[in-house]
């Protein structure tokens, strides 16, 4: 696996082993992150990779110009992962990490200009996470359709093998009401 594009394009990532993560293939990386290029979505954001795995994709952020990421992650191994790519890759200036819930962490800081969830495969909690983020663009990574609260607005969803990825727009619903 490695960096897509941006300042880093072509550094390898290091994946953690074992079947409890799934990083995003570059494919469906370099697409994601084309569109929110398209966005305007990336250049000095201050970004949340939450189930951060690796940092693959808060990474790619940082390459490609968001200013700060902060990274969420409760497995031991991929926690060692991150590190270690952060380090590899000479970005801990311009990143946190945050061992443990991502709804905690959730609820504790923000806002965030690019919130980038990518939980495992049959997550069921998408309501209550997608209820806890009041601003910025979301990409959810999931293997089936993710419908956003009503507020929402969604730019796009699209399917990229057993992947599917929506692009939205939180806003808090009392500023919809106004």
């Amino acid at each position: 696996m490695r960096v897509v594009a941006g300042s880093l394009g072509g550094r390898k990532l290091k994946v953690p082993e074992g079947s409890g993560t799934r990083p995003t293939t570059d494919r469906v990386r370099e697409a994601v992150f084309n569109a929110l290029f398209s966005l305007g979505a990336i250049e000095d954001a201050n970004v949340i990779d939450l189930f951060a795995g690796s940092g693959a994709l808060g990474i790619e952020a940082l390459s490609r110009g968001a200013q700060r990421a902060t990274f969420v992650e409760q497995a031991p191994a991929a926690l060692a992962v991150l590190r270690d790519n952060l380090h590899q890759l000479d970005l801990l200036d311009r990143a946190t990490v945050v061992a443990g819930d991502g709804f905690v962490h959730l609820q504790r800081s923000g806002p965030f200009d690019l919130v980038l969830l990518d939980p495992p495969y049959g997550f069921d909690g998408w309501d209550d996470l997608l209820g806890m983020i009041v601003s910025g663009v979301v990409v959810i990574e999931s293997d089936r359709e993710i419908a956003v609260p009503p507020h929402w607005l969604v730019h796009r969803v699209k399917r990229y093998g057993t992947s599917v990825v929506t692009f939205a727009s939180a806003s808090d619903p009392r500023e919809a009401a106004s």
